[in-house]
């Protein structure tokens, strides 16, 4: 499923808008059970709003630029009517959603039709997927294989084809490692750019929203249809509305970009290391540039993540302590006892390599790093091997995507086919603050060029 594609084929009445629901649906009832990507399909409510769509062009009206195309939201994501689980035990005890989250309404407003609610680490707290209360979702690619995390049912949901566009969310790198797993294209936009009403919070000060897609166009029409002023997120910066699908042609930026490959820290080995040294080659860079103290700001990272994500859920963590994953609850009871002076002092450090940081897009429109530092691991696999160390396996699928997180910067992950032995992994293009548009042109360009693709995993090809 090609979003772009199907949007101009329903606009033109060469296929309804309920007829594209409909093979999804099956698809998701065929398929899901091996994948457990989707936790929550709302099937009378995407045949409601496919028809809705049908109606508006018989009627001759514009319904949209992303008419009939099929999306579905991380579980953290408000859809009217059912439970906001936010991949936990606890929170699917409240209420169902009254509303939908602000990027769900965007979307449907554009004409997409909501499928349903996607499978997510508990509390988007991980980079597996394994989710104790519903199952880990398995890489389409490999159903042995993790699809990474949190938003691992939103990759996976792209890799296998149950839908053109999903929702995810991204404080550490929650979009960009499963769009490198899965074999997809994901966007992290520049924190502030897109409201987060709606959607259960983790980190405060480093959550992002963001679309993912299986081409760069598709991606494009998502974020466009998404961007939109709106005061109930306090964070969401107050500028105009900026479209990006010019870019994809070409049209907004110039087609020569500054580019260059992120060393050091980010340098990555085997198969990590080959893809992003693809991607910079494409791209004509031909300098290596230093991020300043990556590692240091992956700590900082850390830390205000662990105190941020404890003061949410802390009244959870006394009473009903034995209902969390215990991976998770242990990482966020050990969060409530990180002394208030570190975090400030992480937070100082945050906003000074953000200023150093700022210097490099003097001199370039693009920085290329690896996504991850691999690609998919095995469920239930625990340890890595980076740099002839053993390392814990979670923690690290973060270490390319935090530093970046961490001050906010626009990131696009492309999938780079054939670089890792028959699994997909991705790359990371980072711009500078409110430069989306820099990194779809560029991004556009891979995909022309055959560097990058996101073509269904081969067992759902047919």
């Amino acid at each position: 499923m090609i979003a772009h594609e199907i949007a101009a084929r329903v606009r033109a009445r060469e296929v309804s808008a309920a007829a594209v629901v409909e093979e999804a649906l099956a698809r998701i009832a065929v398929h899901n059970g091996l994948v457990n990507a989707f936790t929550d399909v709302t099937a009378e409510r995407a045949r409601a709003e496919a028809a809705a769509v049908d109606r508006a062009i018989a009627r001759g009206d514009d319904a949209g630029s992303l008419a009939g195309v099929p999306f579905a939201a991380k579980n953290l994501f408000g859809l009217a009517g059912i439970v906001t689980r936010a991949g936990s035990r606890i929170e699917r005890t409240h209420a169902p959603a009254r509303a939908d989250a602000f990027a769900v309404a965007r979307l449907r407003a554009a004409g997409a039709v909501c499928l349903g609610a996607l499978n997510m680490d508990e509390y988007a707290y991980g980079f597996t997927t394994e989710n104790t209360h519903d199952g880990p979702v398995r890489n389409p690619h490999d159903p042995a294989r993790i699809a990474g995390g949190s938003s691992g049912g939103s990759g996976a949901a792209l890799a296998a084809g149950f839908c053109a566009v999903t929702l995810a969310t991204d404080t550490n790198g929650s979009i960009r490692v499963p769009a490198s797993l899965c074999g997809v294209y994901g966007l992290k936009p520049t924190f502030g750019r897109l409201s987060r009403a709606g959607a259960y919070p983790f980190v405060a000060s480093l959550d992002h929203v963001g679309p993912m897609a299986r081409d760069v166009a598709s991606l494009a029409l998502a974020y466009d249809a998404m961007q939109g002023d709106d005061p109930a997120d306090p964070a969401q910066a107050r500028r105009p509305v900026a479209p990006v699908s010019g870019a994809v042609s070409g049209a907004l930026v110039p087609r020569t970009l500054r580019v260059a490959r992120l060393g050091g820290h980010f340098g990555g080995e085997g198969a990590a290391r080959a893809a992003a040294d693809r991607v910079a080659v494409a791209l004509g860079a031909n300098e290596e540039a230093t991020f300043p103290d990556a590692a240091v700001l992956r700590a900082a990272a850390f830390l205000v993540t662990a105190s941020e994500g404890a003061a949410v859920h802390l009244a959870d963590l006394r009473a009903r302590a034995d209902e969390f994953d215990p991976l998770v609850r242990d990482r966020l009871l050990a969060g409530a006892l990180i002394p208030a002076q570190w975090v400030h002092r992480a937070q100082k450090i945050r906003r000074e390599i953000a200023r150093r940081a700022g210097a490099l897009f003097a001199r370039f429109d693009v920085l290329v790093a690896p996504a991850t530092p691999c690609a998919a691991t095995t469920i239930g696999q625990d340890g890595l091997v980076l740099g002839g160390e053993s390392v814990p396996l979670r923690p690290h699928f973060g270490v390319f995507t935090q530093p970046v997180s961490a001050i906010g910067l626009p990131v696009l992950a492309v999938p780079v086919p054939g670089a890792a032995a028959g699994l997909p992994i991705g790359v990371q293009l980072i711009g500078a603050p409110w430069q989306e548009a820099a990194l779809f042109s560029a991004a556009a360009g891979l995909e022309a060029a055959g560097v990058c693709a996101a073509p269904l995993a081969a067992a759902f090809a047919s």
